[in-house]
C-alpha cells in the first residue's frame, strides 16, 4: 500500500473515532474507498445501515440521491457526501414538477419510483423499488396501471414479468445504457466458457442476450453460490473489485470498457478525510419532502 494511502487510512480511523462516524461505500466506488469503508453495498441497503447504526455521523461514499436516502431514513444523524458534485444523470432525468404533470395524465396509475431518484421525486410517489425487488413490488400492487419512474430499462425488465400495464418514464442509466447486444456477442467470443450476468438497468436487448440479470447484490450472491468459474459482468466496473475479493477462485471479466460511472469515481480518501475534518458537505432533506418520501420507502419495505 502506498505511504500516502496508508497515512490517509490512519487519519480516517482517527476522525471516525473522534466524530463517532461510520463510512458507507457503494459497490461502484474506487478500490481504496471500498477498503476504507465500514460497510460496502447497494444504495438502499446502505441507507438501512445508516438508519440502524449507533454512529452520529454517516459518511456516504456514493452519489447525491444515496446520501438523501440516508438522511430520509436517519434524520437524527449528520449525513456527509464527500464530493458534492457526485450526482446521478438518471436521477436528474425526472423532476418533481415533471412527475406531477405526468400524474395528471394518468390519474389511475400507481406511481412506482426506483430508489435511484431524488427525495423530491420519491415524495411524489406511491411506493419505491430497488432493482432487486421491483418485480415483486409491482406485482403486489392493486393498481392495474403503473407509472414507472425514471428507468425505462428496469421498467422494461419488470414489464416482461408482470401483467400490469406499464407506463415508462424515458430515463436511463447512462453507464448501463451504452452497452449493446453486440457487446455481449463480442464478450462471449472472447470468453466462450463464461456466463454473462448483467444488471437490469441494461437495455432489454442486453438483458435478453445475457444468461442472467440481477441487481448488484444479486450478482454478488450469484457469484458466491454458482459453480461457474468464469463470469462476464455487465454492470459498473467497481463491482469487479468486490467480486474478486469474495471469490478468489473465480474469474470475472467486464462486459464493456464503457461500464464506468464518472460520478462514482469522484470520491477518494482525501475527500473522505476533508469531509470528516470540516463536517461538510452535509446533506439534509426538509420535513415536507422527507415524510412523504419516507412513506414511499416504508411501503416498499412492507412488501414481502
Amino acid at each position: 500500500m502506498p505511504k500516502q494511502e496508508s497515512n490517509l487510512l490512519e487519519r480516517v480511523k482517527e476522525l471516525k473515532a473522534e466524530r463517532n462516524a461510520v463510512i458507507l461505500a457503494h459497490n461502484y466506488q474506487i478500490d481504496e474507498v471500498q477498503d476504507a469503508a465500514d460497510y460496502v453495498g447497494d444504495s438502499f441497503g446502505l441507507s438501512r445501515v445508516a438508519a440502524e447504526t449507533d454512529a452520529d455521523v454517516i459518511v456516504f461514499c456514493g452519489v447525491h440521491f444515496m446520501a438523501e436516502g440516508a438522511s430520509i431514513l436517519a434524520p437524527d444523524k449528520i449525513v456527509l457526501l464527500p464530493e458534492i458534485l457526485a450526482g446521478c444523470p438518471m436521477a436528474d432525468m425526472v423532476t418533481a414538477d415533471a412527475l406531477r404533470e405526468r400524474k395528471k395524465q394518468h390519474p389511475d396509475a400507481a406511481v412506482v419510483t426506483y430508489v435511484n431518484s431524488s427525495a423530491a421525486v420519491k415524495a411524489e410517489s406511491d411506493i419505491c423499488v430497488t432493482s432487486s425487488n421491483a418485480v415483486n413490488v409491482v406485482n403486489s400492487l392493486d393498481a392495474e396501471e403503473i407509472l414507472f419512474v425514471p428507468d425505462m430499462n428496469l421498467g422494461n425488465f419488470v414489464a416482461e414479468r408482470t401483467d400490469k400495464r406499464m407506463i415508462l418514464w424515458e430515463g436511463y442509466c447512462v453507464t448501463h445504457h451504452r452497452v449493446r447486444a453486440a457487446d455481449v456477442t463480442a464478450a462471449r467470443n472472447a470468453h466462450p466458457d463464461a456466463v454473462v450476468v448483467v444488471h437490469p438497468e441494461c437495455r432489454p436487448e442486453v438483458v435478453k442476450a445475457a444468461n442472467y440479470a440481477f441487481s448488484t447484490s444479486g450478482i454478488l450472491s450469484f457469484a458466491r453460490e454458482t459453480e461457474h468459474k468464469k463470469m462476464i459482468i455487465g454492470t459498473e466496473m467497481g463491482l469487479i473489485y468486490r467480486l474478486r475479493q469474495e471469490n478468489p477462485d473465480k474469474q470475472f471479466f467486464l462486459l464493456h470498457q464503457g461500464l464506468v460511472c464518472p460520478n462514482m469515481k469522484y470520491t477518494n480518501l482525501e475527500k473522505v478525510v476533508t469531509a470528516l475534518e470540516t463536517m461538510q458537505p452535509q446533506i439534509t432533506v426538509s420535513d415536507d419532502v422527507r415524510e412523504p418520501a419516507r412513506r414511499a420507502l416504508m411501503r416498499m419495505l412492507a412488501v414481502q
